[in-house]
C-alpha cells in the first residue's frame, strides 16, 4: 500500500512508480481568433493555438472578409458565433479536427 505522501496530489505534480509529472491545467476557451483566406486560426486561453482549413468550413469560406471578423464568443467561451452567417464552432469540435457537417442534400 502505497502512502498518502506518495500517492496523492501535491500541487499539480503527481507521483507513480518514481515518476513525477508535472501537470497543467487546460483552458480551453477562447482567447483570439484570426481568419485569412486559407486558415481558421484559434488562440486559447492556454496557449495552445489550434489551425484548421477555411475549407472545412464553407460558411465562413464563402464569407466576405467584414462577415469572417464579426465574431463574438458564446458557451462561456468554449464556442465561436458568427451572427452574420449563422456559424457556430466550438472548442471541442476544432481540438477534434471535425469539419462542418454538410448540409444535406
Amino acid at each position: 500500500m502505497l502512502s498518502c505522501a506518495k500517492s496523492g496530489i501535491i500541487g499539480h505534480s503527481f507521483w507513480s512508480d518514481g515518476v513525477t509529472i508535472l501537470a497543467t491545467a487546460a483552458d480551453e476557451r477562447i482567447a483570439d481568433v484570426r481568419i485569412d483566406d486559407a486558415y481558421l486560426t484559434v488562440e486559447l486561453m492556454d496557449g495552445r493555438i489550434i489551425s484548421a482549413p477555411l475549407a472545412w468550413y464553407p460558411r465562413l469560406f464563402d464569407a466576405s472578409p467584414e462577415q469572417r471578423a464579426r465574431w463574438e464568443k458564446s458557451g462561456g467561451g468554449y464556442a465561436l458565433h458568427w451572427p452574420d452567417l449563422d456559424e457556430d464552432l466550438s472548442t471541442e469540435g476544432l481540438l477534434r479536427g471535425a469539419p462542418a457537417a454538410r448540409a444535406a442534400a
